[in-house]
C-alpha cells in the first residue's frame, strides 16, 4: 500500500478507523472464518458485519469466497490479505502531492 494518493490513504484510514473493523481485522488474522461463526466471536448481526465487511473489502484488507459445506450450503469465508500501512508525514507528504498532480492531470 504505497505510492496511495490523498483519496486512496483516506479511504483505507476510514477503513480501518473503527474499533469493530480493527477487530475483525484481529479476528481474521491467521484464520479463515465463516460469517457466521465471525458474527457470533463478533457478538454483532451478520447484517452488520457484511457492512463492515465490505468496507474492509472495498480497502484491500480482507477478501471473501464461498464455499460449499458437506450439506450443500454455500457459506462465505473471510481472510486477511497481507497489507502494511505507514502513517507518517512522509506518507501523508507522498499521498498529497499524487492528489495534487492527478487533479491538475
Amino acid at each position: 500500500m504505497v505510492n496511495m494518493d490523498a483519496a486512496e490513504l483516506s479511504g483505507k484510514l476510514a477503513a480501518i478507523a473503527s474499533p469493530q473493523r480493527m477487530r475483525i481485522i484481529a479476528l481474521l488474522s491467521g484464520e479463515t472464518l465463516y460469517v457466521s461463526e465471525l458474527a457470533r466471536r463478533m457478538e454483532m448481526s451478520r447484517a452488520l458485519l457484511y457492512m463492515h465487511l465490505t468496507k474492509l473489502e472495498e480497502a484491500g484488507f480482507v477478501a471473501g469466497h464461498l464455499e460449499l459445506s458437506d450439506d450443500g450450503k454455500a457459506m462465505k469465508f473471510f481472510e486477511v490479505l497481507p497489507f502494511t500501512l505507514t502513517v507518517n508525514a512522509k506518507t501523508l507528504v507522498k499521498a498529497v502531492a499524487a492528489h495534487t498532480e492527478s487533479e491538475t492531470i
